[in-house]
């Protein structure tokens, strides 16, 4: 066989081999990009449910500052005032997030894909440090000026001193729980399971694609 036969079959060969390669690597993003649709999609069970027993629970708060308004203690009506306004910025959150969800495209580009994560991320933490920052009203609520009258120094030391330590955590859990300090264990304590785990395995799915291709 002459050396421009051999030649040419190599080139054939070799032109064969890089299709293959090329094709072999479009399956792999196919593929890959089925696996983040349906992992995205699994989080859709336990969102619905968060916004209808959420629209339950504030219609059914709603309620009750609407029957004691008029006598219900200022510190009531502004703990409970307070732990409605992030319930319904939750639920706001949920269908923002149900939204996203669903636009994602397994024939979109994967940056698109990548940037619908990231505003899942974003907004999984911002209402995750919101809803810490109302501890402090789950100890004050039942606080009266009548209470405090029948009550010796030492037991109201421990009721502010409860509350003020409540609102210590909110305050430090508002200002840490960022993505930055996602390997921390407290944080994987606080953001882990269905509502964190399947956005950070979609991101590292899409990552290794973007690997890939700059490897090819």
């Amino acid at each position: 066989m002459e050396e421009n036969q051999l030649l040419a079959l190599w080139e054939s060969y070799d032109r064969k081999l890089s299709q293959n390669l090329v094709l072999n690597r479009q399956n792999a993003e196919e593929i890959t990009k089925i696996k983040v649709k349906s992992l995205l999609s699994g989080m859709q069970p336990i969102k619905i449910f968060a916004i209808l027993v959420g629209i339950v629970w504030v219609g059914f708060l709603d309620l009750i500052v609407f029957n004691v308004w008029a006598y219900a203690s200022p510190m009531f009506l502004f703990a409970i005032g307070f732990h409605i306004l992030l319930t319904k910025l939750s639920i706001g959150v949920y269908l923002y997030q149900l939204v996203l969800i669903n636009l994602v495209d397994t024939n979109e580009p994967i940056l698109s894909t990548q940037e619908k994560i990231a505003k899942l991320k974003s907004s999984t933490i911002w209402i995750t440090r919101l809803l810490f920052l109302q501890l402090p009203a789950w100890t004050v609520f039942y606080w009266t000026k009548d209470l405090f009258q029948n009550l010796h120094v030492f037991q109201i030391s421990i009721m502010v001193g409860v509350a003020l330590g409540m609102a210590y955590l909110g305050v430090w859990l508002f200002k840490n729980i960022r993505f930055e300090n996602r390997d921390k264990k407290w944080f994987k304590f606080l953001l882990s399971g269905k509502e964190w785990d399947p956005m950070m395995k979609s991101a590292d799915l899409l990552q290794q694609i973007e690997e890939a291709k700059k490897e090819g």
